[in-house]
């Protein structure tokens, strides 16, 4: 049997534990796709506690203790730190086979030097010691990211942004790359008037530009899409239930922005046709900076209303969505290509059963231009799991080229998520290792090796047009 584990964990082959451990496992981590506080890295902040670096603001943990029975309070409440860590502790031994189980344990290790299990037992050793390290200086935010060997990180970022903290950090000349990414989902969100009109009128004060019209919108936000790329950002990101690619006209367009900026309430159809509009422009601009944009697709988010009203989003309550996708995606990368303004793509899915429509899909446009040009993006939010991974990495293989593809990334809020790129390169390397056993692929480990660590790092490095700032590994 096994140990629970131990330095070859989820490598079934000797060949699989020989690809990691010479190839995959030295290469530095691109996280092109979180959600980590700029703030706190130009800060280089020092947390407190256990607590507040594994469950501030981890959703995962939440939904995983809810259903656990544990009441709100040790989740979003105002139970202390240590009451909250004593809960989550006491949660984990029932979260066996979920991700989460892997997860907690490889951030132990990694992180702490913690072999232990967690559970009631073990709670206050672990708390006491994983907080003790925690108030050393080889624990700051900026230290956690040397620590996982991390060469770049992308944020996601609101066109409002001020950016002030991405800039401090450039010109402190941190060694770390903190790059921005633009992510416009509130500039296109026309489901409430007062909300958008909110948002313009923020917009406004960041750009110094009075809109009146729908032209002074999109000059507003064109110029906020010139000043992240000024601060470094090279990629956009969306998320989206599904891609809105609704025929409109421009004075249709004119006519739906006056409507909305009066104070009145959009229809479905106007709100559609309005959102397929900035979508295109978005695209275009992405376009002309050499861009990469990226597309979270079907996410069925904030269903429990109750509970929404009650600590807003982010907080646990979304879902995988059924929606239809193919035809809408296609048609939208059609007009952009059609116009030759498609720039380098990358679509994630949430419906698993999308799997084979994204593996197509991406096949649909890629014109020999640049490798991988259109990209079926990592297992993500749900699907970030042994399973998910597999099934989206054999899909890929299947109806593409795994070896073009640009690999994994964190889309995380904690610091101490790094071991998901581990835990993703392990499960590369089975895949691959067992394979060369059982005959199906050559025993040319020098090559597989170099798809290997292409996956985990060069590809991504460059694809986006990193090879500047990053070191060719």
């Amino acid at each position: 049997m096994k140990q629970f584990l131990d330095e070859h964990f989820l490598l079934e082959t000797a060949t699989a534990q020989k690809l990691y451990h010479e190839y995959a496992k030295q290469m530095p981590i691109i996280d092109y796709h979180c959600h980590l506080s700029p703030k706190e890295i130009a800060g280089d902040h020092q947390f407190k506690n256990l607590a507040q670096v594994w469950l501030y603001g981890d959703h995962y943990k939440w939904r995983a203790m809810r259903t656990n029975g544990v009441d709100e309070s040790y989740c979003t409440g105002d139970k202390t730190d240590r009451e909250k860590f004593d809960q989550w502790a006491a949660t984990v031994p029932y979260t066996l086979r979920n991700p989460l189980y892997h997860w907690t344990h490889l951030e132990l290790q990694r992180y702490f030097g913690v072999n232990e299990i967690l559970n009631e037992q073990s709670a206050e050793n672990i708390y006491s010691h994983c907080t003790a390290l925690l108030q050393t200086k080889e624990y700051s935010v900026r230290n956690l990211l040397r620590k996982m060997n991390v060469a770049l990180v992308c944020t996601t970022d609101d066109p409002v942004d001020s950016l002030e903290y991405h800039i401090q950090l450039k010109n402190e000349g941190f060694e770390i790359p903190i790059l921005p990414a633009f992510r416009p989902d509130n500039a296109m969100n026309v489901t409430s008037a007062a909300s958008f009109n909110a948002y313009v009128k923020k917009l406004e004060a960041v750009s110094g530009i009075t809109v009146s019209s729908f032209d002074d919108f999109l000059y507003a936000l064109q110029n906020r899409h010139d000043f992240f790329a000024s601060v470094g950002c090279r990629v956009s990101d969306h998320g989206l239930e599904e891609i809105y690619v609704e025929d409109f006209t421009g004075s249709e367009i004119d006519a739906i922005f006056y409507k909305i900026h009066s104070g009145k309430e959009l229809s479905l159809t106007e709100q559609r046709k309005f959102k397929s509009a900035m979508l295109l422009h978005f695209a275009e601009w992405d376009w002309e900076k050499g861009w990469v944009q990226q597309f979270h697709l079907g996410a069925l988010r904030n269903n429990n209303t109750r509970m929404m009203q009650q600590l807003g989003p982010d907080t646990g309550w979304d879902s995988i969505g059924d929606f239809q996708q193919g035809k809408s995606l296609a048609g939208f990368l059609t007009k952009l290509d059609d116009d030759n303004k498609l720039a380098r793509t990358i679509i994630y899915n949430l419906n698993p059963a999308d799997n084979e429509v994204m593996a197509t899909m991406i096949g649909n446009y890629n014109d020999g231009s640049v490798a991988g040009k259109i990209q079926f993006g990592s297992a993500w939010w749900f699907l970030d799991q042994k399973d998910g991974m597999i099934k989206q990495l054999n899909a890929l293989s299947n109806m593409g080229l795994l070896s073009r593809f640009v690999g994994m990334l964190t889309d995380s809020r904690s610091f101490l998520s790094y071991p998901r790129h581990e835990y993703f390169r392990r499960i590369l390397c089975n895949l691959f290792g067992d394979e060369i056993e059982k005959g199906e692929l050559p025993n040319d480990i020098p090559w597989v090796g170099k798809v290997i660590q292409d996956i985990c790092y060069r590809n991504a490095r460059n694809y986006f047009g990193w090879q500047q700032v990053l070191a060719d590994v």
